[in-house]
Order: C-alpha cells, then structure tokens, then sequence
C-alpha cells in the first residue's frame, strides 16, 4: 500500500511492485485504486498498468471498464484482450454486466474490472461488484479495480454531512482492507474542477449543477482529506502488520477493545456502527464488538417487521466492517452493558446520545445514558466513553 501516486515514477514502482506481487505464485492478488470524486483517473491509470503487464509477458484481461467515451480513456484499450459482457434482461430492459464465469473460465493472471461499487442487474451471480471481486481472487484471478472514497460503507455519514449526496452504492471496508496494495490517484481540487469544466468527467448540461453541488471546492477538499486518510490508516496497519523486520514486537502491540452499544433504532445504530469502525481503525484496535441489548419492549412481539429488518441488516453491516456481534436479552440495559464491558474487558465504550425533543426522550434516553456514564465511572474508571450525538 502507498500514498498519494501521481508521477511516472511513482507509477512505475506502482506496477513493479504488483509485478512483483503476481511472481509469488500466491492466490490471487488485489489491489485498488482509490480517488477522492470520478475524473482524477483512477481508470486510465488502471489501464496504464495493464499495458505495462501486458508487455511484461503477464496474461491481463479486460473483464469491465467504463471509459466514459474519454479519448485518452480509449485509447488505452487498443492492445488489451476483453471479455465479452454478458447482456442480462431485466424490467424488459437488456443491460450488460460483466461476465464472471466466463472470467473464472479463462482464467487470466490478472482482469481490470472497474467501478468496485457498482450494484449488479438483479439475476446476477452476486449482488455487488465487490462480490465478484471477491470471487475472482478466491479463485486465485489477481485483480486490479477502482474505487471512489465516497463509496466505503464506513465513511457513509461523513459523506452525507460533507455532500448533501446519500451514496447508496457502497463497499465494506474489509475489502479495502484485504487489499495486497491500495493507490491514492490524487488531485487538487483545482485540478479536478478544471477536468469538469472542460467536459471530462460529465457532459455539458451536468457540469453547472455538479459545480454547485457535489464538485464544490470545500467538498471535495474534504474529500480529498478522507482519501489520504484512509491510504494512511491502511499503510499503517500493513507496518504493523508486516510478517519481518516491521512487524510490531507483541509487547507494544495495541489491545485496545471496543465495545459499541445500539438498540432497533436503525438511523443511529448505523451512525453508532460506522463511527466505531472509523475508530477502530485509527486506533489499531485488536478487537471490537457491537453490543445489542434486546430489552422486553424490543422483543419480536413488540416491534415491527421493519425494526426487526433494519436490526437485522444493522447487525450484518457491523459483521462486514469487522465486529463481533452480542446479543444479550434483559431489561437491565446499564447493567448488561456494564457486566459485559467488563467480560470483554473493553478500554472504550461507543454508545448514542440523542439530541431529545419530548418529554418521553428526555426522561428516559437522557436518563439511560447518565445512568451509564455514572456506573462505569463508579465501576470502570479507567474505560473511556464516547458518545456519538444522534
């Protein structure tokens, strides 16, 4: 993994490195190229390296690539094989979707496959992108693919404060985190608003409202912040990480344990959910959990069908973002939180704090949570509390 890569040298090592990587004769590799917003690149770089494995002797594929009719885009595709898409009917619509049994079929060393968080046609082998992502390198296919930072499920909340934008197409971390090599493709912000006004990244009529919007300056400055941050966190952890010479001696190893609580309120559950695995990351946690107490008045019979869903694809978020789930039932909310950040011996507890507009709010969600914050002063001085404002 890397920081931001925006020379012909940095690039050269880029693929020398994953050139490097494919020689092992390991499993399949992975490596991602990540972008602050679309236009910085991320796919004309993807091809660069292809050709450069290409002419290598290395047996590289095209399995999709979206080059958005830009010219140099294109013209990047002329000496490398393609698969075929496969065309896929849906709503009496035919859509093409890339073709991942014909992949498996070939059996290439590496396949480019572009637009990691795309949702596939329903009647696709898997539902996502990154799925047969997944596959492909289980099948010992190395794979390089892009990503825009907006798109990872953890960073779905900042996105939305930072944007106005609700990306509804996003990938779990833990793909990232799998990856053997993650590239910044860098911009300034300048840079890239110049790109949109010159009608490379979206057509004519689209570039006015794109400026006023989501291609802001302060938006994509933060952007661009998020996917430097993220790079760094990621080449943290593969130093800490590294099998020789690197790796962390066991004794200063990080044992932070992070202990997440949430009930069936869907919004703040996914807040409370992401915020801890934002955390986790930037401490190295060796562990963390999210805890959900299931109280009487949250039982099957007293909630909807809809509560229960939500609880249900809140409790799969956190297992693809990397936790352990508990479920205890008991209407002793504080004391269950309580036995249980001492049985996991947990240094941090993230729990919500709602922002009360009734009376009903404020005497018990504001009551619950003073009630905790007393009892583990009294009984756990030493964890520390964070309270993430819903």
């Amino acid at each position: 993994m890397m920081a931001p890569d925006d020379s012909s040298a940095a690039r050269d090592q880029s693929a020398e490195r994953f050139l490097r990587l494919l020689q092992q004769k390991q499993p399949g590799r992975l490596k991602v190229y990540l972008g602050l917003a679309a236009g910085v690149g991320k796919t004309y770089r993807m091809l660069q390296e292809a050709n450069s494995l290409h002419q290598h002797g290395v047996d590289v594929v095209l399995g999709y690539v979206e080059t958005h009719n830009r010219a140099d885009t294109v013209a990047q595709l002329r000496s490398l094989p393609i698969i075929p898409r496969k065309t896929l009917f849906y709503k009496g619509r035919a859509l093409e979707e890339m073709d991942l049994q014909a992949i498996v079929q070939r059996r290439p060393a590496v396949v480019i496959v572009d637009e990691l968080a795309h949702s596939n046609v329903p009647g696709s082998q898997n539902e996502k992108r990154w799925q047969d992502v997944e596959a492909l390198v289980k099948a010992g296919i190395s794979v390089i693919t892009a990503l825009n930072v907006q798109h990872l499920e953890s960073l779905h909340d900042q996105v939305l404060k930072i944007t106005g934008t609700d990306v509804t197409e996003r990938v779990p971390d833990q793909v990232l985190k799998r990856a053997d090599e993650v590239v910044n493709i860098d911009l300034t912000v300048d840079e890239l608003q110049t790109r949109l006004k010159e009608g490379k990244i979206y057509e004519a009529q689209k570039i006015p409202t794109a400026l006023q919007h989501f291609f802001r300056a302060d938006n994509l400055l933060q952007l661009r912040q998020l996917a430097v941050q993220e790079v760094s966190l990621l080449l943290g952890r593969q130093i800490e990480n590294a099998p020789h010479g690197a790796a962390v001696a066991p004794e200063h190893r990080n044992t932070d344990r992070l202990l997440a609580c949430i009930n069936s309120n869907a919004l703040a559950a996914k807040e409370i959910i992401r915020k801890t695995s934002r955390l986790a990351d930037r401490l190295s946690a060796a562990v963390w959990y999210v805890l959900y107490v299931q109280t009487s008045h949250e039982s099957a019979a007293r909630i909807g069908l809809t509560a229960q869903r939500n609880l249900l694809n809140n409790l799969q978020l956190a297992t693809e973002l990397g936790a352990q789930i508990l479920r205890v039932k008991d209407d002793d909310i504080v004391g269950t939180i309580q036995r249980v950040a001492q049985e996991k011996n947990a240094t941090l507890l993230v729990c919500g704090a709602t922002a009360e507009k009734t009376l009903w709010e404020k005497v018990t969600r504001r009551y619950i949570t003073q009630r905790l914050v007393r009892a583990l002063a009294r009984s756990s001085p030493d964890l520390d509390i964070f309270l993430v404002m819903y």
